[in-house]
Order: C-alpha cells, then sequence, then structure tokens
C-alpha cells in the first residue's frame, strides 16, 4: 500500500480538488491518503470559506483517509514555514510519497532550483541584495537563481517550499507533481475546473458556482472576506501601544499601518495603501491578520509544534494509524501550556466572529471525525 500524502486549504473544495485526488487514485489505486489541512485561516491570511470542521467531512467523503491539522501559526506565515511544518506532520505519519499540483509540472527544475538554493552559500545573500534593490521576494529568487524559466506561479512555489522541506526532514519521501489545470490569476474563466480564487470572487459577486465544485461543497460554505474582521483589526490597530511587536511587522511598516488605518474603509483599501514593492500583498495581509490575533514575535520564536491533531479518519486510515501508532513521537492532545493550541482556539474565535457560528467546540472537544464504510 503506497502512503501519499497531500496538502491542501481546500478554500473551497472545488472540482480541481477532486481531479487532483482522482489522478493519486488512478495512478495509485491502492494508496492511503493522508492530508494536512490548514484552517480556518489561509497562508495567504485570508479567511476561509468552509470552516475546518466541515472542510474535514469534505475530505472524509473524497477518499481522504486521514485528515491533520496545520496549526494557525505556521498555516499562515510564509511558503516555506508553511511547507516545512507541513512536510514535518506527514513525515509523522511515515508517508512515501508528496504529491502536488504544479503549473510547469516540471519536476526537474523544481529540484535543480532546491539544490541551488540549499547547496549555494552564496545564494540567501543575493535574495536580500535584490530584494534591497525593491524586488518582491518571488522576483528576487528568480533572479539570485539566474534561471529564465518562469516560477513565479504559486503551486510551483509552493512545491519548491515542499522539496526543500523533504530534502531537511526526510529526503527518502518522493516528491510528484500533477499538472494544475487552470491559472490561479484567472478569474474569469468559466471552465469546469477554475481557481478557488476564481470561485470566490463569484460567491462574492453572487454568481452561479454551482458548475464549478461538488454539490455537497456548496452547503457548507461562508460567503465571507476579512472585511468581516474589518472593524475588530481597526480597533485593535488604533488601541495598542506597538505594533512592531507582532509577527511580520518590521521595518517601520507600522507608521504605515497607523497612518493609512483611518482612511481605508476595509482589508483590500488599507493594503492597497500601505503595500511598496518589497512587501507583497500577501504578505501584508499575513500581518494585518496577525496583529488581529495578537501573535507576536516571541510567541512565534517560542513555539513548536508539540502535538499532532488528527481531525478525522475512515476505517481504513484508522486501521493504518494503529498500526504505526508506537512509531509516532508526537502527542495527539495537546499540552495544557501550548502556544500552538492558545493560538488555534483564538483562531476559532475570529472565524466564529466572522460567521456568527458556533464553532470552537471541534477545536476544545479534540474528537476527530470518522467517516464509517459504507
Amino acid at each position: 500500500m503506497n502512503i501519499i500524502g497531500i496538502i491542501a486549504e481546500y478554500n473551497p473544495f472545488h472540482n480541481g480538488h477532486l481531479y487532483h485526488i482522482e489522478k493519486i487514485k488512478e495512478k495509485y489505486p491502492n494508496s492511503l491518503i493522508v492530508l494536512v489541512l490548514n484552517g480556518y485561516f489561509t497562508q495567504r491570511g485570508t479567511i476561509s470559506v468552509l470552516s475546518k470542521e466541515d472542510k474535514t467531512k469534505i475530505s472524509l467523503n473524497n477518499n481522504i483517509d486521514i485528515v491533520l491539522e496545520l496549526p494557525f501559526i505556521y498555516g499562515t506565515q510564509s511558503s516555506d514555514i508553511f511547507a516545512y511544518n507541513s512536510i514535518k506532520l506527514l513525515n509523522e505519519l511515515k508517508v512515501e510519497r508528496i504529491i502536488f499540483g504544479s503549473e510547469s509540472n516540471n519536476i526537474d527544475l523544481l529540484n535543480k532550483i532546491v539544490d541551488i538554493q540549499l547547496n549555494d552559500p552564496t545564494y540567501e545573500d543575493k535574495v536580500k541584495e535584490h530584494m534591497n534593490e525593491g524586488n518582491n521576494y518571488p522576483t528576487a529568487m528568480r533572479k539570485a537563481l539566474n534561471i529564465e524559466e518562469d516560477i513565479n506561479n504559486p503551486n510551483d512555489l509552493l512545491g519548491i517550499s515542499y522539496i526543500k522541506a523533504i530534502k531537511q526532514i526526510n529526503p527518502n519521501i518522493i516528491a510528484e507533481t500533477i499538472k494544475r489545470t487552470n491559472d490561479y490569476h484567472d478569474i474569469e474563466s468559466n471552465d469546469s475546473i477554475i481557481s478557488a480564487t476564481n470561485i470566490r470572487t463569484k460567491l462574492n459577486n453572487e454568481e452561479d458556482i454551482t458548475n464549478y465544485l461538488p454539490t455537497y461543497t456548496i452547503e457548507y460554505l461562508n460567503n465571507i472576506t476579512n472585511d468581516s474582521l474589518f472593524t475588530l483589526l481597526k480597533f485593535k490597530i488604533l488601541t495598542d501601544k506597538d505594533l512592531s511587536v507582532y509577527l511580520d511587522v518590521d521595518e517601520g511598516i507600522e507608521y504605515r499601518i497607523l497612518k493609512y488605518i483611518n482612511e481605508s474603509h476595509n482589508f483590500d483599501e488599507l493594503i492597497s495603501n500601505i503595500k511598496t514593492k518589497r512587501y507583497t500583498y500577501n504578505k501584508i495581509n499575513r500581518m494585518l491578520l496577525h496583529i488581529l490575533i495578537g501573535l507576536t514575535k516571541e510567541d512565534n520564536k517560542n513555539c513548536t509544534i508539540d502535538y499532532l491533531k488528527i481531525l478525522g479518519f475512515t476505517n481504513k486510515g484508522q486501521e493504518y494509524l494503529k498500526t504505526i501508532r508506537k512509531e509516532i513521537t508526537l502527542p495527539t492532545t495537546p499540552p495544557k501550556d501550548s502556544l500552538i493550541f492558545k493560538y488555534e482556539l483564538k483562531s476559532s474565535y475570529l472565524y466564529e466572529q466572522a460567521t456568527k457560528k458556533s464553532l470552537n467546540n471541534f477545536d476544545i472537544k479534540n474528537i476527530p471525525i470518522i467517516k464509517k464504510d459504507q
């Protein structure tokens, strides 16, 4: 039996995600799939249109055998941190392969890039040099690598981070790609498989989205954006004594935040007002989320994964967990003083505030969802 690992946010779960799982099952019919799932907020710092609990239920109904939680602290950081901790969790469950979507579908190129990043001692200095020239991180990375290929695609960039983490944690894990069938930046396509960004845009515009995602996903959707939390963010910014203590608030950007907060009426306006060439939209989005939830640089520095949260499993997944139980090094219950769990609960409270639904019991009770065989 092949133990396959995948990493996803399912914001929302759509036909492209279904295609990804189907292609894995087509190539590895006897596989067991372990999913590391980002929860209430995404790596780009946006609120999810599906709750963590609902994403778990949908996953288990679509050939996922075990669902693991990616903690908020690591799920809302840079791609390298997001990837490293996702791979670390999958390695705990002894996965043999990681399969991810890729625009280029060129695993050799992605491996070549990672080898340069890990083995060229001047690489990080080159990136810093290009960033000091005013380039954002993806552009600085491409210049430092001195390659002609366009790697400024979200899934390829994330794939590079996955491969790097694999080489650092367990080089025996095999990385594979599946060709991504849509453009992340395309918000106009009406193909049956379109990006999650496109679907969320249509959802916000109250357009029909029934052709783009399974019908069972629709009943779980929350039509929300970060703007549902903007008033709370504004209060936090205007009443806090020192914004510089929060994660990602660097180089005096807190002064730009304070300058423009009263002139802005929503997240997009605020981000557009404070954005510079050096700070990408996503980085600022994450920064504002960290301010809102109160994630300090000090707490982030003191954090380490101290438990393995199993959100759900099938009968097949449960049997597999029994076979590797003695090899799992992390507890499945959060320690009482866990900073990771503290911020996970805070993220659930924020999500409750945005959706006006009672959700945090799923985190407090720590009882996995079990999908029984039909």
